[in-house]
């Protein structure tokens, strides 16, 4: 599934539906280059959720959790050094908790996360303010969302 976010209403609007229609256990991947836009499209989807805290990237932190509807795990792998680091972490129990897990950098961890997930790809489009959105993913729960996330 491919959808084209013109700006920053689009892309704000876009993530608060996707924030709105998460589950308990549900992984979001989010990949894409330096500045494509991971962060941005988390905070719209954390105000989807219900998350009221300014929502910044945990690059140097690894992970950062949030309040809302549900809780909110927000990993950036990007400074990742080796899987070890996030045993350290107890990747684990975010994965497989109460809360919804958005993991920044996703490719680099791929072998680590749960099969049933779901993945955006994100990358800069013709303009400074448009982003290509590729979604896919596996499992049941993937499919469910692609026809929440269709209809109008």
């Amino acid at each position: 599934m491919e959808i084209i976010l013109k700006g920053l209403k689009e892309t704000e609007e876009f993530g608060m539906k996707l924030g709105r229609l998460l589950k308990k256990g549900d992984i979001l991947c989010l990949n894409g280059s330096l500045g494509a836009g991971k962060t941005t499209m988390t905070k719209y989807i954390g105000l989807g959720l219900g998350v009221e805290e300014y929502i910044t990237s945990p690059t140097f932190a690894l992970i950062n959790q949030y309040s809302g509807r549900l809780p909110v795990y927000h990993f950036d792998v990007y400074r990742l050094e080796n899987a070890h680091e996030l045993y350290d972490l107890g990747f684990d129990d975010y994965f497989y908790g109460d809360g919804v897990c958005i993991i920044e950098w996703a490719d680099k961890i791929d072998k680590m996360i749960p099969k049933e997930r779901i993945v955006i790809d994100i990358e800069k489009g013709k303009s400074d303010d448009e982003r290509i959105l590729r979604i896919s993913g596996y499992g049941l729960r993937f499919g469910d969302l692609v026809k929440e996330l269709t209809k109008e």
